[in-house]
């Protein structure tokens, strides 16, 4: 990573419920409300899109783990803010620290560690896979 990202660096995005949100099972809705799926997803997508300007070419970065704790529900058209803030960074890893808020306060809390790898080996390791199932 070529220009450094720093603790405390953040990146905030906002998105608004949809119905395909929702929390369902097998196409199924459950609650017609923001799902811990999606949670997980806007997370992970926040999370990623800080650190793609500081990745070097060749370079990507790959979801490593993701905690999450649901707080309180978002319904449709609600709007949900996604805040991402750098906690921990190394050259190899980033942790995120995420925080998701609707107009009622915070709806869910977590973390998003993702590993900085060379494509080439995220290549290797995949045809290393591939081949597993020949």
């Amino acid at each position: 990573m070529v220009k450094r990202l720093k603790i405390g660096d953040s990146l905030t995005t906002s998105i608004k419920v949809t119905k395909e949100m929702f929390a369902q099972f097998e196409g199924e809705v459950v609650h017609p409300t923001y799902s811990t799926v999606s949670m997980v997803y806007h997370m992970e997508w926040v999370s990623r899109n800080l650190i793609l300007p500081y990745l070097e070419d060749g370079e990507e970065g790959m979801g490593a783990a993701v905690t999450v704790k649901h707080i309180a529900p978002s319904g449709l058209d609600s709007t949900v803010e996604v805040i991402a803030v750098v906690c921990e960074v190394s050259e190899r890893e980033v942790v995120t620290e995420v925080t998701l808020k609707n107009e009622y306060g915070v709806i869910g809390v977590g973390e998003v560690k993702q590993v900085i790898l060379p494509k080439e080996v995220i290549q290797k390791k995949l045809k290393k896979q591939d081949a597993s199932h020949a």
